[in-house]
């Protein structure tokens, strides 16, 4: 892992100065990272906590770094000199990576000295938000093309090295089977997949010759691309020929790879060319430009696709290429007294809670399936013995009783005092995860389009702090 303790805004290095000078070093700060509403879902999969802890194990300041800060001439030497020994000692409690996560309900919390968790501000928020949206987009593409598989495909695409392998790490998180990216299947355990481009089938004199040449060197992994020239008048009638060729040596086709032109049309025709040539298991492949509302499409029209290669518009998660993912102050331990903080807004929208929290999800006993998440301040007990009343976080007219159901507390520990214990996981595992964690949800939140609402409260303590605080700010403003 590299040293990233400078990738971090200029401003949280200014605020580490000016709370060294104010003494204010040993004060515990607990900070929640959460993100807002933003159109495109109505949840999220959590993503990127492995990387995180990597990073926070590795915060030092070399040499080379002070003295870049000490060119700056923004800081002074007393505290340029108290880097050298700057390490993380905080502690972070996190939704374990593939969790479904609704808006304002932390994906991290963070507990440390204030100048050590402002420093990690930006750092986190880059790489929780990232992983956090790719992971999402990806579980949307998954969701549409289901029962077919999907591959993420995206590398020439990403915004970046780190977007690419990061991204693809999501996307597999979210439900894609595989990557293209060498580099990400390598450093995460993977098999990369990929077949070959046009530029193959071009560089031969005939298609048939490029077929059965790709046929020789991968007689049991022969997948063709058949649109280079006339996808049904030859690239389809070659490729079957190549599979007779393929097949009288012993191989065994794979299947055909569609990448233009009409995808629906053209895999049920060539459906049907495959079958009638007796290659009824032959696999068809499709790609080019494809998201969720292609697949949705693609699924009315009953196209015979197996497998979808997802690229450009899954790594840049075209229609929402940003997660609104923010870090805010919710506590702060001053010779172990706690005060809650809050940010006040006249935009609700902008409005945070206070306090160290937790986060119960409600489940049906008979069913499994979730009812409904509450927000409680951490130290809360839900009692699963008798009826629950659940109360809209603003709107406090509008309740629901719940009974017959338990609580899990979604938080794992990930890191305490400065030392992971965050259990790792390869992403085939987080994988499973996150399909587990969708499967405690009924199918009216998961849909693509007008998803019902799910219910994310507050719980009765937590919106009286709330309120209090408020309600102080009021007096403190009229004075």
């Amino acid at each position: 892992m590299r040293n990233l303790t400078l990738l971090t805004d200029f401003y949280e290095l200014t605020m580490m100065y000016g709370y060294f000078r104010e003494g204010k070093t040993d004060e515990t700060a607990t900070f929640d990272l959460f993100f807002r509403p933003f159109a495109e879902s109505n949840f999220c999969i959590a993503a990127g906590l492995e990387q995180a802890v990597e990073y926070l194990e590795n915060l030092r300041f070399t040499e080379q770094d002070v003295e870049y800060l000490r060119s700056t001439g923004a800081f002074g030497e007393d505290f340029l000199r108290s880097l050298a020994d700057f390490r993380f000692t905080g502690s972070v409690r996190a939704l374990p990576e593939g969790t479904v996560v609704f808006p304002y309900e932390p994906l991290m919390i963070v507990t440390a000295p204030i100048c050590q968790a402002q420093l990690i501000e930006a750092a986190l928020l880059n790489i929780v938000n990232h992983q956090t949206l790719i992971a999402t987009k990806a579980r949307r593409v998954c969701y549409a093309a289901s029962p077919a598989s999907v591959l993420e495909f995206g590398l020439r695409r990403a915004q970046g090295p780190d977007a690419a392998i990061y991204g693809a790490r999501a996307a597999v998180i979210g439900g894609c089977t595989s990557t293209s990216n060498v580099l990400c299947a390598q450093t995460f355990g993977m098999s990369p997949k990929g077949t070959h481009a046009h530029s193959w089938v071009m560089s031969f004199p005939d298609e048939l010759s490029a077929f059965k040449a790709y046929a020789d060197a991968y007689p049991d992994n022969c997948l063709l691309l058949v649109d280079t020239y006339d996808t049904l008048g030859s690239g389809v009638p070659n490729a079957i020929k190549t599979f007779d060729y393929l097949s009288a040596k012993g191989g065994k086709p794979v299947g055909i790879r569609l990448d233009s032109g009409d995808l629906a049309y053209l895999s049920k025709e060539a459906r049907k060319m495959l079958d009638a040539a007796g290659y009824t298991d032959a696999k068809i492949f499709a790609s080019s430009d494809i998201d969720e509302y292609v697949l949705e499409s693609l699924r009315r029209q009953d196209a015979a696709i197996d497998i979808y290669g997802v690229g450009t518009r899954l790594i840049t998660s075209n229609n929402t290429p940003s997660l609104g993912g923010v870090y805010k102050l919710c506590n702060l331990n001053v010779n172990g007294a706690d005060y809650p903080k809050m940010k006040i807004s006249d935009n609700p929208i902008k409005m945070t809670n206070p306090g160290v929290k937790t986060v119960f999800r409600l489940f049906d006993k008979a069913t499994n399936k979730a009812i409904a998440d509450v927000i409680a301040l951490k130290g809360e007990v839900i009692d699963e013995s008798k009826p629950l009343t659940l109360t809209h976080p603003t709107e406090r007219w509008k309740t629901k009783e719940v009974t017959d159901f338990y609580a899990k507390d979604l938080y794992v520990d990930a890191v305490i005092d400065g030392k992971r214990v965050l259990e790792k996981k390869n992403v085939y595992e987080l994988q499973r995860d996150c399909a587990a964690s969708l499967d405690g949800f009924w199918e009216e939140y998961k849909r693509l389009s007008n998803p019902h609402d799910y219910k994310v409260d507050l719980s009765d303590e937590l919106y009286r702090l709330k309120d209090k605080l408020i309600r102080e700010e009021r007096k403190t403003v009229a004075k």
